[in-house]
């Protein structure tokens, strides 16, 4: 984790993204910033630079579709759809550290005409709305507080008021999803990212010092605490589905599909909201055999 160090180039219209042309013992990003996605035999799929001819896959999302946590490039979802769980096509690695649902859509949008034509998106989504949630709502404008909008408050909104309020923009910026993938022909999916204590009630041992550690250096327990139950996932959820279901889009919550594949003893998260390797292959198995992707 020392080598994500969450430092992000400032871009017009997005706010912020990964430096292009970045290698680092952990990660590498093309021209434009998008992490790269080893494939078989040596192939590499990015957005901006090299990958093979033809139609490709696309997971958009934000911090855990780039992989922070994994080891290396190969052990991010989009490397094991693509060598492992869903071969069939490249898959392309479109997400930004720390952004909203409207910055991914924006994401998207802006580097559209960069890609071939695209078959499948899956928008891996949900936890940072409801994070960005707890800002109050002169920093929430008309379309999402960010992070980085200004300091974090005291006292936050109620549970049900932040699931409402994550919920409505999710599910407004998921309408443009499904108008972009419509008139590209692409099939369009929706995964709730997964959280820690929305997969399990009590983490490992080893996950459980990690987040002490964590706690004792972020305000996420001080902040978050209230959103951090299996209550709240599920409520979260029922309400993302419901939503999803009036657009037409498959939805599917990666929380509970975790809890059922996982072995008691499988270290998942490395902290709250990225995964460990073992939890990134869990995630792109699970997307690949509920989804139908092959």
């Amino acid at each position: 984790m020392e080598h994500y160090t969450f430092v992000l180039e400032d871009q017009p219209y997005l706010g912020y993204f990964q430096y292009g042309n970045e290698k680092t013992p952990v990660s590498t990003t093309d021209r434009h910033g998008f992490r790269v996605t080893p494939g078989p035999g040596g192939l590499r799929a990015t957005v901006g630079d090299d990958r093979p001819d033809g139609p490709v896959r696309v997971l958009a999302g934000s911090s855990a579709v780039f992989g922070v946590g994994a080891t290396g490039d190969a052990a991010t979802i989009t490397a094991r759809l693509w060598n492992a769980h869903a071969p069939r096509l490249p898959w392309l690695n479109i997400a930004g550290q720390s952004h909203n649902s409207a910055q991914e859509l924006l994401l998207f949008t802006l580097f559209q005409h960069e890609l071939p034509p695209v078959e499948d998106i899956v928008l891996l989504s949900g936890v940072n709305n409801l994070v960005l949630s707890r800002l109050p709502e002169e920093k929430q404008g008309r379309h999402g507080a960010f992070f980085d909008c200004g300091p974090a408050p005291d006292v936050v909104p109620p549970p049900d008021q932040r699931v409402a309020h994550a919920t409505e923009l999710t599910i407004r910026h998921l309408g443009a999803w499904k108008l972009l993938a419509d008139g590209l022909g692409a099939r369009l999916v929706f995964a709730l990212q997964p959280l820690a204590p929305w997969v399990r009630e009590e983490p490992l041992p080893r996950e459980k010092l990690l987040f002490e550690e964590l706690d004792e250096v972020s305000n996420f327990r001080r902040f978050h605490n209230d959103i951090s139950t299996m209550a709240v996932g599920r409520a979260y959820a029922d309400r993302l589905a419901a939503g999803c279901a009036r657009l037409d889009v498959p939805f599917l919550d990666l929380n509970v599909a975790l809890a059922e594949a996982a072995g008691p003893q499988d270290w998942l998260f490395i902290d709250r909201v990225h995964c460990t390797d073992l939890g990134y292959d869990l995630v792109a198995r699970q997307l690949a055999d509920r989804l139908d992707l092959v």
